[in-house]
């Protein structure tokens, strides 16, 4: 008798490990769904409301690849908007980021974590495939509220920065159980502190895929103090590897 309920339990423990979904799996899935496998192009226009009220805005120009090595993409960001901004450049080269500016023709290396506009950091514009840099350690079905207060099934996934090149050292996210859609996610401190809260909205195809056009980002302290990055213009094209170099950048010309 014991040896069939041994029997009988080591069946059902491997039944359920197989019908435990692959957290990493489902975080790959919902990178293909943020992001293009190929080299493209596209418009962020972010802009910052505090207590209601607009606040600031800026539009860059994201051209972004996938390097050979890792697939962790490098980008190089063109700043278009407003006019006191335009061709300052940020390239993201993979680890290193770097800004430049024209005016004094001197490139300084950044923190990603720095904030470009409102609740916006410099690595949240660029391009990213969180499955590069973080473990999803578990995904527990559930259901949550997306970025209109509507009840979405979903798997919770717990993200941990896997090196150093991890943006933030903890990540909660929602991804919905049908098609791998991001849905929401919380960015954590080193602290525990949350720092922000950031709903994928607005799915549009671009590229052949139904894709989040919008991200509504809220401090972890200011629910009041909002940042809206809306994406547009997805284009596939060529990003030369020689404008994802810092040596380039005084000579960069948009086409």
């Amino acid at each position: 008798m014991h040896r069939i309920l041994a029997t009988l339990l080591a069946l059902c423990l491997c039944r359920a490990a197989l019908a435990a979904p692959d957290a990493q799996a489902i975080l790959a899935a919902s990178d293909a769904v943020r992001n293009p496998a190929f080299a493209f192009s596209l418009s962020n226009t972010l802009t910052e409301y505090r207590k209601g009220k607009l606040s600031d805005s800026s539009t860059l120009v994201v051209y972004s690849r996938a390097s050979a090595g890792d697939g962790q993409f490098r980008s190089l960001v063109r700043y278009q908007a407003p006019a006191r901004d335009v061709g300052k450049l940020i390239l993201y080269n993979g680890r290193d980021l770097w800004f430049y500016d024209p005016a004094s023709k001197a490139s300084i290396r950044l923190s990603p974590q720095q904030r470009l506009l409102g609740q916006a950091s410099n690595g949240d514009v660029v391009t990213t495939n969180f499955a590069r840099d973080y473990r999803a350690t578990q995904a527990v079905a559930e259901n949550t509220l997306d970025g209109d207060r509507q009840s979405r099934a979903s798997y919770k996934l717990l993200l941990e920065a896997g090196g150093d090149g991890a943006n933030y050292p903890r990540i909660e996210m929602w991804v919905s159980q049908d098609g791998a859609r991001p849905i929401k996610a919380r960015f954590y401190a080193d602290s525990g502190k949350l720092l922000k809260t950031a709903y994928y909205r607005r799915y549009q195809r671009w590229l052949g895929v139904e894709r989040p056009t919008e991200t509504v980002i809220i401090d972890g302290l200011e629910p009041d103090w909002i940042t809206v990055m809306r994406y547009s213009d997805w284009t596939r094209r060529e990003v030369p590897e020689a404008w994802l170099q810092r040596d380039y950048l005084p000579r960069f010309q948009p086409e």
